[in-house]
């Protein structure tokens, strides 16, 4: 009974609970000028684009410096995927913002607005972006056994 119910609890009544504890009113979205405020806007700016530009971009300082490598398997396009997806920051966001307006509830609920998009067009743009990921290598039996990365075979004691 647990795995039947797995898929209409995970895809339906948990974001359900999610969104009435988000406290966003339906009318919110009622009217452009209130989708198209600057801090709807920010907020959508900052968990989009934002989390995509340092992401990416410290994943690829760290790759240009040597710091470290992508998995076998990876590549960009799959960092730029899994970027967007970080955008879907919907628990930690909504906490910040009733931090940060507190005493002002009509920028609150425009944060909260913004939130929700940015879940939402994050959380689809990270899914199209990996759905038209290039296919990744597979991977034999013997590398599976460990994991996808190459280390340095040198004793220390050398």
């Amino acid at each position: 009974m647990e795995t039947r119910l797995h898929i209409p609890v995970g895809f339906l009544v948990i974001p359900i609970f999610a969104l009435a504890n988000a406290g966003i009113p339906f009318d919110s979205f009622s009217s452009s000028a209130a989708v198209f405020n600057p801090v709807t806007l920010g907020v959508i700016g900052g968990l989009v684009f934002g989390k995509l530009v340092g992401i990416v971009g410290a994943t690829w300082i760290g790759w240009k410096l040597g710091w470290g490598r992508l998995p076998k398997a990876a590549n960009f396009q799959h960092i730029i995927g899994v970027a967007l997806l970080a955008g879907i920051g919907f628990t930690m966001s909504i906490f910040i913002a009733e931090l940060a307006f507190s005493s002002q509830y009509e920028l609150l609920i425009q944060a909260k607005a913004g939130i929700l998009l940015a879940s939402v067009i994050a959380g689809t743009a990270g899914f199209l972006v990996l759905r038209n990921a290039p296919a990744t290598t597979t991977i034999d039996d013997e590398e599976a056994q460990g994991d996808d990365f190459d280390y340095p075979t040198q004793s220390l004691s050398q």
